[in-house]
């Protein structure tokens, strides 16, 4: 998968992500009233964040909200605030990815900006996620630990008579909404992360070569090369002719005038 592509994808999944985490703050059926024991009511409870709501049998609702803090539950105000965290965090991100996409070109932005904030909106999304996944588990683990208290209460021990009638909550469709979108958050944000190594320009090594005078001289004629080095004594020398270029054996097989002076 290419850098461009992953990085669209991480995006368009973030966008979900945070549109379900929206949703699902806002939705009114984190907990429903549990119908397992009385099917036929002609009430029906439901809660949310914000307020509880009946919904009678002829089809009219009412609502009502929460007017006080102080007397909600500690976890349902964590709650809160974990989401809007989310929310907030996943918001921001969403602003700076945009600016990072390497499909939008702003001025003379260079790739390594681009990378540096890809990151950045990567890590928010992850924040993001396990902001809104962790307060809905939180939410449904109080859901699960009041159901079965609830059901403890409504038997006694005395051959199991039902002696009072209790509303039983369970888990709403917010729940589900949450998870969801928390998840996608968190994979979007991982695959921008992903999408930020293939944004990082490459660093290039260039190899230089040092010539020093000292140790070597070079000289050129037409007929070729020769080179003098500090160490003659251990290397071949060459001699250099119009011809071309010989090495010390190579003279040595053809005698010249030189070899008899």
């Amino acid at each position: 998968m290419s850098t461009t592509t992953c990085q669209v994808v991480g995006f368009l999944l973030s966008i979900l992500g945070l549109a379900g985490c929206i949703a699902a703050t806002g939705m009114d059926m984190w907990s429903t009233q549990d119908l397992y024991d009385n099917p036929v009511t002609s009430v029906f409870q439901y809660e949310g964040l914000w307020r509880s709501c009946v919904r009678q049998s002829s089809g009219f609702t009412e609502c009502r909200p929460y007017f006080t803090i102080l007397g909600l539950p500690a976890m349902l105000q964590a709650v809160r605030a974990l989401m809007i965290v989310g929310i907030v965090l996943g918001a921001i991100g969403l602003l700076v990815s945009i600016f990072a996409l390497k499909c939008i070109r702003i001025g003379n932005m260079e790739d390594s900006a681009k990378a540096t904030m890809t990151l950045t909106s990567g890590i928010m999304f992850i924040i993001s996620g396990l902001c809104a996944i962790i307060g809905v588990s939180v939410f449904a683990n109080m859901l699960v630990t009041n159901f079965w208290m609830s059901t403890a209460n409504m038997y006694s021990s005395m051959g199991g008579m039902v002696q009072t009638v209790q509303n039983r909550y369970t888990f709403g469709s917010a729940l589900f909404v949450g998870w969801v979108a928390g998840g996608l958050t968190l994979i979007g944000g991982v695959m921008m992360c992903i999408a930020c190594r293939g944004l990082v320009p490459e660093e290039t090594n260039y190899k230089a070569v040092s010539y020093h005078a000292s140790g070597h001289n070079v000289s050129y004629k037409p007929g070729g090369f020769k080179a003098n080095t500090g160490f003659e004594s251990s290397t071949k020398n060459k001699k250099i002719y119009d011809g071309g270029a010989h090495t010390e054996d190579e003279a040595q097989s053809h005698p010249s005038k030189y070899d008899y002076v």
